[in-house]
C-alpha cells in the first residue's frame, strides 16, 4: 500500500498538481480532503500534474470528518509549524497518513492538540513564518521513503551515450 499524503483543503491548484506529481513519482496514494479551494478540473491543476495523473492512488473526501472515519485506525501523522518534534526524528510507520493543511492556515489547532504527540514539523529559520506546501510534502515523504529503503524504486540512474566528435 504505501506512504499516504493527505491534503486538508488545499487552496493552490498547482500546488496539489505538484504534490500529486511527486506521489505519483513515488508510489505515494494522495487523500484530497475538503472543501477544495479549486476545481478538480483546474488547468494549473492539470498542467501541474501533467501526464501522470493516471498513475496517481487518488481519494476524495467530502470532510475531514469523513477521512477519519474511512481510515480509521490507521497512523496518522500531522505535519506544522507548531510542533515540537522535527520530522526526521521519527520512525514513519508503513502505510502511514502524513496530514498536510491548507496553505494559508495549515491543519486545525483543535486537531493539533489533540494530536500533539503526533505532530512534526521542518526546521527553518525563525523569521520565515512556513514552506510551499508541495516542497514540504517532498522533504517529509523522501525521508519516510528514505527509512522504508526506498522499496520498489529505481535508485540508480544512468546516461546516455553521447556521441563525440
Amino acid at each position: 500500500m504505501g506512504i499516504n499524503i493527505v491534503l486538508v483543503e488545499p487552496e493552490i491548484p498547482q500546488n496539489t498538481g505538484n504534490i500529486a506529481r511527486t506521489c505519483a513519482a513515488t508510489g505515494a496514494a494522495l487523500h484530497l480532503v475538503g472543501p477544495l479551494g479549486f476545481s478538480i478540473e483546474d488547468r494549473y491543476l492539470k498542467r501541474a500534474g501533467l501526464d501522470y495523473w493516471n498513475l496517481v492512488r487518488l481519494y476524495y473526501y467530502d470532510s475531514i470528518e469523513e477521512f477519519f472515519r474511512a481510515n480509521e485506525g490507521a497512523d496518522f501523522l500531522y505535519c506544522t509549524t507548531k510542533a515540537v518534534k522535527s520530522y526526521h526524528e521519527i520512525s514513519y510507520p508503513e502505510n502511514c497518513f502524513i496530514l498536510f493543511g491548507k496553505e494559508t492556515k495549515g491543519l486545525p489547532e483543535s486537531l493539533l492538540s489533540a494530536n500533539y504527540e503526533k505532530c512534526i514539523r521542518i526546521p527553518m529559520l525563525d523569521q520565515i513564518r512556513s514552506l510551499n506546501l508541495s516542497n514540504s510534502v517532498a522533504i517529509v515523504l523522501y525521508e519516510a521513503l528514505r527509512q522504508q529503503g526506498f522499496k520498489d524504486m529505481q535508485l540508480m540512474g544512468h546516461l546516455s551515450e553521447v556521441k563525440r566528435k
